[in-house]
């Protein structure tokens, strides 16, 4: 059971600008290098999504055609565009307010250094990127058109690694227009922070948010088929420790568990749903609340997953999956737990009762293990217990709903091992040292009104959810090394002012 590749048939369309005042040898050249540039890109193994140089646009009409067919076309996920020569940037005026895509604007040149002794006006008139590329700025900052922006040579790593990083968040965007969240039941019961207006979350992040009652996975339940589940165990055996007691005396339990997982995929998947989201408050018949079921939606599917009813972490996980799919770590439903004030090792213990998913690292190979649980009222659930593995930059993200608008807030953290084995603690958990520390840490992120749940990615880090989140024109609230509970309170505000002016709608 693997990750479907969101990348898979993906396409990112590459739109170079000119004119036809420099003639057709001119023009041919251009066409010459522009398709040296895109495939040296292709080539570098830095972008997991293939770049496809479209013919060189020299016309407002030229323009518009392109824009609104890349708009379109379902295969292509985000446009890169970059001014060749000198392209007169009112031409492009129709076209850029026609596109529906995500854009990146590439600032480089095919030559690497100035050719000192040879160059004259023709080559001027050739490469002059630099020229065109401002013009062409110029445009889009006045038509307000969000876009990211890559600025060196082509050859340069750090150029292919910033447009991949990006192709990431269009993956991303591209996965939560196409999101069908599948609840199961509603939210906790009288928590705020989990709730959020799921009509404006489709306008805005194009995912659809939907409820099925629990009478319906228990109907799904009961009609699972045996080898399934055993399909499912025989998964469990190969890729954790499994606990010696679920394999004689609590093998019903370690059936039960698989045969919630089994019913759980099944609708999934026959209603298209790529994330999911349960209540332990509302598991009607079910024997257990789902534990390592849930775990395994981002590890085993590349599905978001959250608990008590929280569909926007569940969201934030399933693109925090596709963003990284194919790096080393993912992303998981993660909760602030316990403090740890030791001066000088100050850090933040996350765990969730059974839901934390080892798609983000583990120190050791998880264990498969059954202990009570205390709440929910139904028999004790099978989970995987185990640590998350160290990563520096990590982050964590929630999304929360502040009346007009929905707010992105991001923490940068390093995630370290723990101080102690933490054998009495039947659950998984993750260790880690916020940015810039944890006082200033904690106190940004209740000014900010941040959820007690996030969504951890250890694939992707910063870059792509700032990429993201401007793609998606939301705001993002930023806690990292840089940040003081002044500015950030600041920051706050501005944003306020700024996201209720720009407010279109």
């Amino acid at each position: 059971m693997t990750m479907d590749n969101p990348f898979e048939g993906k396409e990112i369309w590459f739109g170079v600008g000119s004119q036809d005042l420099y003639g057709e040898e001119a023009l041919r050249q251009v066409a010459q290098q522009s398709r040296e540039i895109v495939d040296a890109l292709n080539a570098s193994g830095r972008i997991p999504v293939k770049l496809v140089l479209k013919e060189t646009l020299r016309s407002s009409d030229g323009v518009r055609r392109f824009m609104v067919d890349a708009s379109a076309d379902d295969a292509c996920i985000g446009v890169v565009t970059w001014m060749h020569t000198f392209s007169p940037a009112k031409m492009w005026i129709r076209g850029l307010e026609a596109l529906k895509k995500p854009l990146l604007q590439l600032n480089t040149q095919h030559h690497f250094e100035i050719p000192w002794e040879t160059i004259d006006m023709d080559f001027m008139n050739l490469n002059q990127a630099a020229h065109g590329d401002r013009e062409y700025g110029y445009i889009v900052t006045r038509l307000g058109i969000p876009r990211k922006i890559v600025v060196g040579h082509y050859t340069d790593p750090a150029v292919a690694d910033k447009i991949g990083t990006w192709a990431r968040a269009c993956a991303g965007w591209d996965a939560s227009t196409h999101m069908n969240v599948m609840r199961w039941g509603d939210n906790m019961r009288n928590v705020a922070v989990t709730e959020g207006d799921k009509t404006e979350a489709e306008r805005v992040f194009g995912a659809s948010i939907n409820t099925w009652a629990v009478n319906e996975l228990v109907a799904a339940y009961d009609a699972v088929k045996d080898d399934q589940v055993k399909e499912i165990i025989e998964d469990y055996k190969a890729k954790y420790e499994v606990a010696p007691s679920l394999l004689d005396t609590d093998y019903e339990s370690l059936f039960i568990a698989a045969k919630e997982e089994a019913a759980m995929v099944n609708m999934m998947r026959a209603n298209g749903c790529t994330a999911g989201v349960d209540n332990f408050e509302d598991l009607g018949a079910l024997p257990q609340l789902p534990g390592v079921a849930a775990q395994r939606f981002p590890a085993g599917y590349g599905w978001g997953f959250s608990a008590e009813g929280d569909w926007k972490t569940a969201v934030l996980v399933r693109i925090g999956n596709v963003m990284g799919y194919g790096l080393e770590g993912g992303a998981s439903l993660m909760e602030d737990y316990s403090y740890n004030f030791t001066p000088g090792n100050e850090m933040i213990m996350g765990s969730h009762m059974l839901e934390v998913s080892p798609s983000v690292g583990t120190i050791a190979k998880p264990t498969l293990e059954i202990h009570p649980l205390g709440i929910g009222g139904k028999a004790d659930p099978v989970r995987l217990v185990f640590t998350v593995a160290p990563k520096k930059d990590a982050v964590v993200v929630s999304l929360a709903d502040v009346r007009e608008r929905f707010r992105l807030l991001m923490n940068v953290v390093d995630v370290v091992e723990p101080l102690g084995d933490l054998k009495e603690l039947p659950c998984a958990r993750a260790l880690w040292k916020p940015e810039p520390n944890l006082e200033v840490s904690a106190e940004c992120w209740l000014r900010g009104g941040g959820s007690h749940h996030t969504c951890m990615t250890t694939s992707v880090g910063r870059e792509a959810w700032e990429d993201f989140a401007r793609i998606a024109g939301v705001e993002l609230a930023t806690i990292d090394a840089d940040t003081t509970p002044r500015a950030f309170e600041r920051e706050l505000e501005l944003e306020d002012v700024y996201h209720r002016l720009n407010n279109k709608h």
